[in-house]
């Protein structure tokens, strides 16, 4: 199968991505802002092997804007599946966007958790300004017998620490985006996401990937680390 990565034989198995998972992708393709061909996103789980990958988490939108159907999700990810025969596992869950839509389909219990236990929620707000009711919403999610999972908090433009240290005493649990510490969001998300490793507050990581060169963007940036190890 083409591969979009051969010409770049270089990065293969790493010490750092050796055994990674990759917690929160947009690599299902055709369902959201991400990956749009199915080849394209066969091509990255490549990728993924020769990187030393084990688990892939796809985190799909589910917004107003994008309303995924769990069942189109759950039909999109089976035909992914049955066409990857590498090593690296796959998993199914999604990106949710705290507005009316995720409240809707919380109160049925229509969602796609994260993580083996099933009992986590990968979450986000918009960049520049919190939901109505963000708190309240988020204390929905423990009420529904969940734990949300706030995606790459460091990306968060209406955020400082003070806000950090309230959700985390929530029992609010953070995922780092992989970029963030490489500055390929710019100096704030850098800046924030170096505070809240400092702090040891991230729980897991993810590329956030949503195309084929983005992968190649990150490789090459050769993250510095120290700064990955200590997010870990």
């Amino acid at each position: 199968m083409f591969s979009i990565f051969r010409s770049r034989p270089t990065y293969r198995k790493s010490a750092f991505f050796q055994g990674f998972t990759d917690w929160h992708c947009h690599i299902l393709p055709g369902v959201d802002d991400g990956v749009k061909e199915f080849q394209d996103a066969l091509s990255i789980l490549e990728e993924y092997d020769r990187l030393g990958v084990s688990d892939v988490w796809f985190t799909p939108h589910i917004m107003e804007d994008i309303p995924n159907s769990t069942t189109l999700l759950r039909k999109r990810f089976e035909e992914l599946s049955s066409a990857w025969h590498g090593n690296a596992t796959l998993h199914l869950a999604a990106e949710n966007m705290l507005d009316g839509l995720f409240v809707q389909r919380l109160a049925t219990h229509d969602v796609l958790p994260i993580g083996i236990e099933q009992r986590h929620l990968l979450v986000e707000t918009s960049y520049f300004n919190p939901p109505v009711g963000f708190h309240n919403m988020l204390q929905s999610i423990f009420s529904a017998g969940y734990y949300p999972i706030l995606a790459h908090p460091e990306r968060y433009v209406y955020m400082d620490e003070n806000d950090y240290t309230q959700l985390h005493d929530m029992g609010v649990l953070f995922q780092l985006n992989l970029p963030s510490l490489s500055g390929m969001y710019g100096e704030m998300a850098q800046e924030k996401a170096r505070m809240l490793v400092k702090k040891s507050w991230y729980h897991v990581i993810g590329t956030d990937l949503h195309r084929p060169e983005a992968l190649q963007m990150l490789l090459a940036k050769r993250v510095v680390r120290t700064e990955i190890a200590n997010a870990l």
